[in-house]
């Protein structure tokens, strides 16, 4: 399911191509692509869902009496899915104001949903991408976000 994301997204999302609404072709050229139905069904139904959390108020879980805005309770199958890394990546971005708080919890219930045993950093950006590409106003975040998944270290790496 997340190749076929990442597909779409690569393919027509961040490239601006004209995105086809029907279903149908949309699923007929996935087929093309080689991806089988039933994983297309489910990332098709994932970027539904995306859409519909712009619509939703979504509460974080936060610790009380401490910064909220950095200090977020993660469930024991969201500890599972995210490691010490990927939390600490979304920790990182919301204090560099690439996510808030919202928008934080549109990446986690989106990374709960994907149907996948294994889940890295690498993984998250790309999801972080896409949540900030679907929300308007976010288009700032976005290149923060797009700068920091494709920037090239300066210099000579020891």
């Amino acid at each position: 399911m997340f190749d076929i994301l990442m597909y779409l997204f690569e393919n027509f999302i961040h490239s601006e191509t004209e995105i086809r609404v029907d279903q149908d072709e949309l699923t007929d050229e996935l087929v093309r692509a080689g991806f089988h139905h039933d994983e297309i069904y489910k990332a098709l139904a994932w970027l539904e869902k995306l859409a519909a959390l712009q619509e939703t108020d979504i509460k974080p879980y936060f610790c009380k009496g401490i910064n909220t805005s950095l200090s977020r309770i993660y469930t024991h199958e969201e500890q599972m899915r995210l490691d010490v890394e990927c939390r600490g990546f979304l920790m990182f971005l919301e204090q560099v104001n690439v996510l808030d708080a919202s928008t934080r919890e549109m990446v986690i219930d989106r990374v709960m949903e994907i149907d996948s045993n294994e889940f890295c950093l690498e993984d998250l950006k790309w999801v972080v991408l896409m949540v900030l590409f679907n929300v308007p106003g976010k288009e700032k975040a976005y290149a923060q976000m797009e700068d920091l998944l494709f920037e090239e270290p300066d210099g000579v790496l020891h």
